[in-house]
Order: structure tokens, then sequence, then C-alpha cells
């Protein structure tokens, strides 16, 4: 069954919505033959006390995450975006764990908006991102299966008029052994929605977990995605449907100065040419709308648009970086501080300085930006993969002076992300709302869909930021590191936007700094610095690690060079300044241990050289310690042969998960490392499509070994986490191979040595 035959309306959903929020805190909602489930936990951030005290409170406000049909199916309602990365499997595995759920029988749909139930309890509010999906989840699901679970039980237990004790439960069975009844969830579901819900449920311990850590949960995603019938934002049609394709201007901060539509209009299946309004996005701009894609596509391409680039962003990016380096030599607002790095630096034993250089990214999901809205009653329905349903809603509220109760957002599949559908911003949500509004005013009342073409997607905007890093290492005569001193330039991502109130503290972005300022290496005087450069106007947001993509390239970049100058072996080097982080050591032993590094490196055919780099990273609360192998031709060509990945997070929900999101991580990071880099020429993006902005292709991609610590800490990200150690590991290597430092993103397909 498709999830959309399962999915209501927004309409509906807004009025579900409603309904739970004013049900009884000890009524559950009632459907025909059904039992549907609200849980309400506190957040994880709060320490134990309070959480249990406000479990108790009267305001309890329920949150349903589960629903058990008559057929006995499981419906888990997952309020994070499946957008590729396994969110869905993760969550149902929690509840289906503690349900003790038939897997084979556990569905998944997508929540709406509604802050109330589904907030994501690391942000405070609806969304998806930071790799917080299952850490934020952890209890939360496995108590609102327990919770079921509970109440199935004492429903047998009230029909067959035995102790709930002598009931157990397995694989969808609810069993009594010393009379021989047992009933499926389906027929107890009824009875289950009038039990009183239980004020408290005991979880399972980690040692009779049957799902959780095994590899027995196949992605409850997958089927449909093999066979195409799951619904994706291009697959959504409604009833006299409209598509629109945007003329963008070609710098940013441009506006619409007059158009001319006539030949668009003479495109077979164009309705209607549309200029949107600029607002609290980035662009002004004209859509094309049409009954298909491709009429809309090629109405577009014949516009006539004169820009007026009076206010536009005009450097380029050879312009930007030179401004980047005159920043750095100056000194910038302080993200962490300890002892006196300048006397350290005044004369040491061994001085390393070096520069780093970080292009603009594009995120490139397999699915570029679209969304569909339908205007109508004073209310916006909109169905997208929504990722950020908190701010989205409100930005839609505000552009069309309704209230936010009356925008609802359906979530589906999204075909990637990588950060781009979370914008700070809500820009191409706001677009397409602002020309569904500017059709409407022009008569026509029909759902729009945008679709961004792939050249739209890679020249839109909202990039990783461009960065600049200055290091300065010292280390005195017995090759001890006493010093670290290191500036970074780059633009704010939370600056202007609804997040900067808390992500920016005395002029630094923790998101520009996470992964330096929090150093792990154990260094005596510690100094680094932001500069932050308020006249670059590119759009910029998060993108797959954040600032963990560029920080943890120049940190296990310079801590190799360190442990070069130093005389002594990378590893050991960095294990001796980790003695006050076992979980960073576990890893990096763990990769060491499987990578073999303790033994030499098989040689090359003639005239290669082979090299072996090791780099380990802490984002997202995960731990990550990778070692790169590489060969390089004699013609200065090379290749990654073989990356070997340990990951600490935690307890591992879903193994082939975790191993997928870290294989997945390095094949991302290693397109950034050998293709990546978005340029401006006199403000305008160079490139276009995967021609000059590739990803990585299947023969590039190395054989890749993936090992999980095992744990019983609560678990974190992995989403993000593989990203980071990639590029520093393989830049690692090559100098290993080589004796040539690369400090500048991309590298070149072909070395000078």
């Amino acid at each position: 069954m498709r999830i959309l035959d399962r999915m209501p309306s927004p309409v509906q959903e807004s009025q579900q919505s409603t309904a739970v929020i004013n049900v009884s805190r000890r009524r559950f909602l009632q459907g025909t033959a059904g039992l549907a489930l609200g849980v309400y936990l506190a957040p994880l951030l709060v320490d134990s006390a309070n959480a249990s005290a406000a479990t108790t409170q009267a305001d309890f406000v329920p949150n349903a995450f589960v629903r058990i049909d008559s057929d006995g199916s499981v419906t888990v309602i997952a309020k994070h975006l499946e957008m590729g990365q396994g969110t869905y499997t993760g969550l149902a595995t929690l509840v289906a764990e503690e349900l003790d759920a038939d897997w084979s029988r556990v569905r998944v749909e997508g929540a709406p908006a509604d802050a109330e139930r589904y907030k994501n309890l690391a942000f405070g509010m609806q969304g998806t991102g930071g790799s917080t999906a299952i850490a934020n989840s952890y209890e939360q699901m496995r108590m609102a299966g327990a919770t079921a679970r509970a109440m199935l039980v004492a429903a047998a237990a009230a029909q067959w008029g035995v102790p709930a004790s002598s009931i157990s439960v397995e694989q969808s069975l609810v069993r009594h052994a010393g009379s021989g009844r047992e009933a499926d969830f389906g027929q107890l579901a009824e009875a289950a929605a009038e039990q009183p819900v239980p004020g408290n449920v005991t979880l399972k311990n980690p040692k009779d977990f049957t799902l959780i850590g095994t590899l027995k949960t196949p992605r409850p995603d997958s089927p449909a995605k093999t066979d195409g019938s799951a619904i994706f934002t291009q697959d959504m049609k409604l009833p006299g449907m409209l598509v629109a394709v945007a003329a963008h201007p070609p710098r940013f901060g441009a506006t619409v100065k007059r158009f001319e539509d006539t030949e668009a209009r003479k495109v077979p299946g164009v309705v209607d040419v549309v200029r949107f309004a600029g607002g609290p996005w980035r662009f002004d701009g004209v859509a094309v709308l049409a009954t298909n894609t491709w009429a809309a596509s090629q109405g577009r391409d014949v516009l006539n648009v004169e820009w007026d680039e009076s206010q536009a962003f005009t450097l380029g990016s050879d312009e930007i970086m030179a401004r980047y380096r005159e920043l750095a030599d100056g000194q910038g607002a302080m993200a962490s501080q300890r002892g006196d790095v300048d006397a350290a630096l005044a004369e040491p034993a061994t001085l390393i300085e070096a520069d780093y250089e970080f292009p603009y990214l594009a995120h490139a999901a397999m699915e570029p930006m679209n969304c569909l809205v339908q205007l109508g009653d004073g209310r916006c329905d909109i169905w997208h993969g929504e990722q950020f349903q908190g701010l989205d809603r409100s930005a839609v509220a505000e552009l069309l002076g309704i209230a936010p109760e009356k925008v609802s957002l359906a979530q589906l599949f999204a075909g990637g992300s990588f950060g781009r559908r979370a914008n700070p911003h809500s820009d191409f949500v706001l677009e397409a709302v602002s020309i569904t509004k500017a059709a409407r005013d022009n008569g026509i009342d029909a759902p729009v869909k945008l679709v961004w073409m792939r050249e739209d997607d890679t020249r839109g905007g909202y990039y990783r930021p461009m960065n600049f890093h200055r290091g300065r290492l010292a280390l005195d005569a017995d090759g001890k590191l006493i010093a670290w001193h290191q500036r970074l330039v780059g633009q704010s991502i939370a600056a202007g936007t609804a997040m900067e109130a808390f992500m920016v503290k005395d002029g630094v972005d923790a998101t520009s700094v996470e992964g330096a300022a929090n150093l792990a290496y154990d260094v005596p005087n510690l100094q680094v610095e932001l500069h932050t450069p308020q006249d670059i106007d590119v759009p910029i947001q998060w993108w797959r690690s954040v600032g963990h993509t560029h920080t943890a390239f120049s940190t296990e970049s310079l801590i190799d060079e360190a442990a070069v100058a130093a005389g002594q072996d990378p590893v050991a080097f960095r294990r001796a300044l980790l003695g006050g982080h076992p979980r960073h050591r576990g890893v990096l032993d763990l990769v060491a241990d499987k990578a073999g590094w303790s033994q030499p490196l098989e040689p090359g055919a003639e005239g290669e050289r082979r090299g072996r780099g090791v780099a380990v990273h802490e984002s997202f609360n995960s731990f990550v310690a990778q070692v790169a192998e590489v060969t390089v031709r004699q013609d200065g060509s090379y290749r990654v042969d073989r990356v070997v990945c340990a990951v600490d997070c935690g307890v591992a929900v879903n193994p082939d998960v975790i191993k997928a999101q870290m294989e997945g991580g390095i094949g991302y990071a290693l397109a950034a490392v050998l293709h990546g880099e978005i340029t401006l020429d006199k403000g305008v993006v160079q490139q276009t499509n995967f021609h000059n902005y590739p990803v990585l292709r299947i023969n590039e991609m190395p054989a890749v070994e993936v090992h999980i610590v095992p744990s019983t800490q609560a678990p974190t990200g992995v989403g993000e986490p593989g990203v980071p150690p990639l590029a520093p590991a393989m830049a690692n290597a090559i100098f290993d191979a080589t004796g040539t430092r690369l400090r500048k993103l991309p590298f070149t397909n072909k070395l000078t040595t």
C-alpha cells in the first residue's frame, strides 16, 4: 500500500490536530475499531526530576505516535522527515521494540505540521536536522510503544480475567500461557482504546532487545522506493494542478525591472506568467505556469526579463577569498581561549603555519527543490518533503497574513536534502506560495507545484559558506604541542535568521567554529578567533555536517603536521593528546586496528606511491575516525583505494542504517574533496549542472569498511558525522605518499609533485 493512500489530506490533518490537542489527558483518540496512541515526554534536555514532574502535570498534551488498526497493522507516525537517511526505520524500530510488534506489519507515515505533538525535543520546534532524529526520539518513541503494549495487555487481562503480569507479547500476539488464549493486536485494539493511559511504564532492559541493535529490521520505505510507488513531491498531483517554473536573477540581490512574456505564452500548455514579488527571502522573479513541467520550462526559457542589478552582489570568488585573507591578518572575535598563546608562540622550538581555503558548495540533492501549494478559504495546504515545519509554517502564515494554524504541511518523502530543505529563510516554500497567490490574484484558482530544474538548484544560492582558516602551532624542544592559534573567516549562517539570538554570542556564530573552538586535543595554550564579513551577500545555509565540514579538515591536517614535525606516529601523537577524551581514543584505536595501521601498506605497481592517513573528529555528539589509503600514480593522478571507518554513536539502533550513513557520508565528502566548488565571476555563479558541478561517480568510490563501537550510551546522530574526517584523512594520506601538503579544497585530480 502506498504511504499516501493512508495519508489524510492537510485539511483533515488540521482537524485531527485540533481534536488531539483538546482531548482529555487520560483519553486516547478513538477511531473505528482501532487504537491511536498519544504520549507526551518532557524534553530530554531537562533533568530527570523535572521530566518526571512534567509527565504528571494536569496540562498534559498528547502527542500521537502509534496507531493500531483492526487488521493488526501498526502505523508509526514519524515526526522527522525521511530523506533517505533511514529515519523512518529508526523511529519505527524504537516503537516496535517496546511494543513487541511483528516488524513485517509495521508501517510509517509522516507527521503533519503540529509543533505541540511533534516538536524536535532538541530544537524546541518541529523540524529535522542536526542528526537529532533518533537522539531526541529515543525515549519518547520507546515510551509510546511501551504504553501501547501495556494497554493491549490490560485489555486482554480484562477480557480473559487473568493478571496482566501473566500475559506475554511477541510478534504482535498477546498470549496467556496458562489458559492457552491468544489474540493479535487488531483483535484487542478497540478494547485497548478504552483502557486508561498508564501513569508509568517500564522500558526494556537493553539485554532483552530483539530489534534495536540487530540486522532484523529491513527499511520499511525500501519496497515502495524500489517498485516506484513511493510518493515524492514530484509524484503528487491534484485536480487542475499547474506546474510553475521560475526565472531567477543571474546575480544575488537583483530584482525584476520589467519582462516580456509574449513568446512564453505561445508555448502550448502555458496558462499564465506571473511576477512573484521580493520578500523575506532572497529572490525576485517571474514564473511561468503551465499544465506540465516541460511546457513551464520551455515557457520560462523564452521569457525576456530585464533585471535591476543596482543592489546586486557583484564580487567574484577570487575577490572574496582575497578579502578573507586580509581579514585573517587582524584579530577576530574570540571563540575560545585558554593559556597565553602569544607567549607560547613567541619563541617556539618548532612553528607550523598553514592557510586553508574552502569554496562555496551546493547541496546537489537528487531531487531538486519543489513544493505543491493549494490556497483557499483563508488557509494554505502544502505537500512536499518538509524538513523545517516550525519555521516554514510561520513564514508562510506571515506572508499570507493568516494564522499559523491555517497552514498545513503534509510530509512526503524527499529525495535527499543534506540541509537544503531546512532553509532558514523558507526560500523555495515561500516562492511556491507567492507564485500560487499571484496566480490566484490573476483569477487562476488552482493548486500550483513549483519545480526547480537542476540549473535552478545549482545556481539558486544557499550554499555551504566559503571559508578561510589560518593556523599557527608551536612545539617545544621535546616535540610537545604547546600552542594552537587559529583564525577562521566566513559568513554566518545564523545571522539574520530566527536562530541568531541563541546561536550567535559575542559576534561568534557557533556553527562557524564548531570542531575548532571545542578542540579535543590537550593543548595548554589555545586561541580560536572568528571574522564574520558583513558585506558578502551570497545566500548560505547549513550543508551536511555544517561547520565541521571545514574545521575538521584544518584541525586534523594541522595535528598531522604537528605529529610529523615532532617525529611521532600520527596515531600515537593524537592518542597522547586525547587522554581526557576516551570516546575519541576509542574510535581512533578501533580504526587503527581494523586498518592495520601498525603494518606497512602493500606496495603499488611500478612507479606508484601509496600512502595512508588518519583523522578523528566529534560532531553532533558522535565520534568518528577514518583511515584513508591512496595510490598516487607516476603522472601525479591518484585514487582513494580504501577507507576504514570507526564510529561511536551510542546505542546502535539500526546497525545497517549506521553503516549506510557512514558509507554515504564518505562518498558525499569525497565528491566535495575531488570536485565540489561553486565559483562566482562578477557575482554570477558559473556552475549549472552535473557536467560542471559533478557528484561522485561509482568508479571513484573506494572500498569502505565501517566498524561500530559497542556502547550503552544514549544514541547520537549518524547522518552527518561520517563527512568531516574524510578530507583530512585523505590529505594526510597524500602527504604520506608524496610529502606534499594539500590545503585548498577541492584537490586537483593530478598532483604536481
